[in-house]
C-alpha cells in the first residue's frame, strides 16, 4: 500500500526531501540556543568574578540573533515545502484515484457505491494530504528534535537526563493502547460517512419524490439516524483520542519538576551551575514537546491509516477487461452473433442472468427484444459494447469476438441508449457532443430531428444553447429521453442499442422516430429493448426472453401466433388500450 501511494508523490519529491532537510536544520538552531543561554549566564553575566562580561555578552548574543533568525527562516521554508509537497501529493492522489475510476469495468463500478468513492475522493484525500505534511514536518522534527536535545542533555548531566528515559515506556504504553483501539473504530466511521453520503446523495436527487409524498420528516430522521452514528463512532474514538493530552502533559510537567528538584540539590552541591539547571529544563521542555507532537502525529497517522486502505482500494483495483496483445482496431459491420453465451453478475456458474445463448444478427436488421422484468434484456445487449465479458461462449460483431477488438475502438462503434441516461450540466450542444465531439451544428440539428427533439428544443428562448441542470432535471423525461437518442446518433454507429429508450414517449413520437430510423439509417444494426409491442412490433425478428434464456424468435406475426408469452403480452396490451 505505501509502495502504491509513494507513486502519488512524483513532481512533488524535490520539495518533499527540502521540507526534512530545512526542518533538521532548524532543529539545530533549536537545540544549540539553550547551550548559548548556559554560556551567556554562565561566563557572561557570571563572568569576572559576578561582575559580569559584557563583550562576552554581546558576542553570545549575536551568535543567539543569528541562531534565531536562521531558525526562523529555515521554518518559513520547510513549512512552504511541505504545504506544496502535501497539496501537489493529495492532487496526485485524486488524479490517480478518478484515472483509475474512469478504466474501470461495470463490475468494478458495481464493487463500489458512488457516496463512497465521493468520500474517498474528498474526505479520505484531505485526511491524506494533512497526514503527508506532519510526516514530512513533524514525523522528521519531533525524533530530531528528541534525539538532538536528548544529546545535548546528557552532555549538560548525563545523571539527570536519566529522567528522560524514565519517562518515555509510560509514554509509549499509551500510544500504543490509543492506536491499537482507535484505528478500528475509525475504519468504522469513514464506512459510515458512505451512508450519509449515500443518504445525502438519495434526497437531494430525489427531491421532487420526496417533497410530491411529503416525506421530509422520514429523510431527516434517516439523516438523523446516520448523522448519530458517526458522532457516536467518533466521539467513542475522540475519547481514546483525548487520553494523549493528559497523558503528555502529567509526563511533561512531572519530568520538569523532577529536573528542577534534583537539579537544584546538585547547584547546593556546587556540582551543576545555574545556566546548566537553565539549559536542562529548556532541553526537558524541548523532548517532551517533541514526543507530544510525535504522539500527535501516531494519532494523525492511524486516523489517516483507514484513509489509505479506502484510498489503496480504489487504486488498486483493476478492470477485469483488457485490451489483447494486439487488438483489431476496425469493426467491419453491425453484425452479432452469440454463440453459447452463458454470464452470471456472481462466480462463475452461480445463479445465471444469461443461459447458452445462441443468436445472429444480420448487419442492418432491425431487432426488438422482449421479456418480463428480470429476464436479463440489459444484461443481453451489454455483452456486445463489452460493458462485461462473457463467462463462456462467444460474442462476434463483425464476424470477430468482441475480445480481440480495442476497446475503445468497439465501443465507438456501439451506441447505447440505456434505461438510465444522464445528461451533464451544460448546454444542449455540448451535451449532444459526447456522441461526436467534432459535430457541427447541421449535423446536431440533424441527429434531432432523427429523435424528434428538434421540436422542443426550437421552442426554448435559447434553442440549443439552452442549460441543462445537473442529471436534466429541467426538462421532462421524454425530452430527455429524445436527447440521448440523438447523442447517440451523433455517433453514426453500426450498432445502435435502445434499452427501452422510449418508455417516456408518447405512441405517435415512438412511430416517428422508428420510421426515421428506417428512413435515415437503414445500415445501421437497431436493438430496441421495449416494454410495449407496439414498438417492436415492425421489427425484422423479435427476441422473446425469459429467465435469461431465448424463449422464442421470430417476426410480430409469427410470435403472436406460435408463442403464447408474447401473445399474453400483446393481448393484455391490446386490452389495456381499449379499455381506454
Amino acid at each position: 500500500m505505501l509502495k502504491r501511494l509513494a507513486k502519488c508523490i512524483r513532481e512533488y519529491k524535490l520539495p518533499s526531501i527540502i521540507a526534512p532537510i530545512t526542518i533538521m536544520l532548524e532543529v539545530a538552531m533549536e537545540v544549540i540556543i539553550p547551550i548559548l543561554m548556559a554560556e551567556l549566564i554562565d561566563n557572561g553575566i557570571q563572568g569576572n568574578g559576578g561582575a559580569g562580561d559584557m563583550p562576552y555578552v554581546l558576542k553570545i548574543g549575536i551568535i543567539l540573533i543569528v541562531c534565531c533568525v536562521l531558525s526562523m527562516l529555515f521554518g518559513i521554508i520547510s513549512g512552504r515545502c511541505a504545504a506544496k509537497a502535501s497539496t501537489g501529493f493529495a492532487k496526485n492522489v485524486r488524479h490517480d484515484m478518478y484515472y483509475n475510476i474512469q478504466n474501470f469495468s461495470f463490475k468494478s463500478i458495481d464493487k463500489f457505491s458512488t457516496s463512497s468513492l465521493v468520500t474517498r475522493l474528498t474526505t479520505d484525500v484531505s485526511n491524506l494530504q494533512n497526514t503527508y505534511q506532519m510526516l514530512i514536518r513533524i514525523a522528521f522534527r519531533s525524533p530530531a528534535i528528541f534525539v538532538f536535545s536528548l544529546v545535548m542533555a546528557f552532555k549538560v548531566n548525563a545523571s539527570l537526563s536519566l529522567v528522560f528515559l524514565c519517562i518515555i515506556p509510560i509514554l509509549a504504553l499509551g500510544l500504543l493502547y490509543i492506536m491499537g483501539n482507535a484505528h478500528p473504530i475509525f475504519r468504522r466511521v469513514f464506512k459510515t460517512y458512505d451512508k450519509l453520503n449515500n443518504v445525502v446523495q438519495e434526497n437531494l436527487r430525489g427531491i421532487r419524490v420526496v417533497k410530491s409524498y411529503v416525506r421530509a420528516d422520514y429523510e431527516i430522521e434517516k439523516f438523523e439516524d446516520v448523522s448519530g452514528d458517526i458522532y457516536k463512532k467518533f466521539s467513542r474514538a475522540e475519547k481514546l483520542v483525548a487520553i494523549n493530552a493528559p497523558l503528555m502533559q502529567s509526563c511533561m510537567y512531572g519530568s520538569m519538576l523532577l529536573v528542577a528538584w534534583f537539579g537544584s540539590k546538585l547547584i547546593v552541591s556546587s556540582t551543576m551551575t545555574q545556566g546548566e539547571l537553565l539549559s536542562m529544563i529548556t532541553y526537558s521542555m524541548q523532548i517532551l514537546s517533541s514526543l507530544m507532537m510525535l504522539s500527535m502525529n501516531i494519532v494523525m497517522i492511524s486516523i489517516s491509516r483507514a484513509s489509505a486502505e479506502r484510498i489503496y482500494e480504489v487504486l488498486a483495483e483493476e478492470t477485469d477487461l483488457t485490451n489483447p496483445e494486439n487488438p483489431v482496431f476496425v469493426v467491419e459491420d453491425g453484425s452479432i452473433q452469440f454463440e453459447k453465451v452463458c454470464f452470471s453478475y456472481g462466480k462463475k456458474g452461480a445463479g445465471l442472468c444469461l443461459d447458452n445463448i445462441d443468436l445472429k444478427i444480420n448487419s442492418g436488421e432491425t431487432v426488438g427484444i422482449i421479456g418480463g422484468t428480470g429476464s436479463a434484456k440489459s444484461t443481453l445487449i451489454s455483452m456486445i459494447p463489452r460493458l462485461y465479458d462473457v463467462q463462456s461462449g462467444s460474442v462476434k460483431v463483425g464476424g470477430k469476438d468482441v475480445r480481440e477488438y480495442d476497446i475503445t475502438a468497439l465501443r465507438n462503434e456501439v451506441a447505447i441508449v440505456l434505461q438510465k441516461n444522464e445528461l451533464f450540466s451544460g448546454t444542449i450542444k455540448e451535451n449532444l457532443r459526447w456522441g461526436n465531439e467534432n459535430a457541427t451544428d447541421e449535423e446536431i440539428i440533424h441527429a434531432c430531428k432523427l429523435a424528434q427533439a428538434d421540436g422542443f428544443i426550437t421552442s426554448f428562448p435559447k434553442g440549443y444553447d439552452t442549460y441543462i441542470e445537473q442529471g436534466g432535471s429541467n426538462v421532462s423525461g421524454g425530452q430527455k429521453q429524445r436527447l440521448c437518442i440523438a447523442r447517440a446518433l451523433l455517433k453514426n454507429p453500426k450498432i445502435l442499442i435502445l434499452d427501452d429508450s422510449t418508455s417516456a414517449v408518447d405512441t405517435a413520437t415512438d412511430a416517428s422516430i422508428r420510421k426515421a430510423f428506417a428512413e435515415e439509417i437503414p445500415g445501421t444494426t437497431k436493438l430496441i429493448i421495449a416494454q410495449r409491442i407496439s414498438s417492436v412490433q415492425f421489427a425484422d425478428k423479435i427476441i422473446v426472453l425469459d429467465n435469461g434464456k431465448i424463449n422464442a424468435v421470430g417476426t410480430h406475426e409469427e410470435l403472436l401466433a406460435g408463442n403464447e408469452i408474447y401473445r399474453e403480452v400483446y393481448l393484455s396490451q391490446q386490452k389495456g388500450g381499449n379499455e381506454k
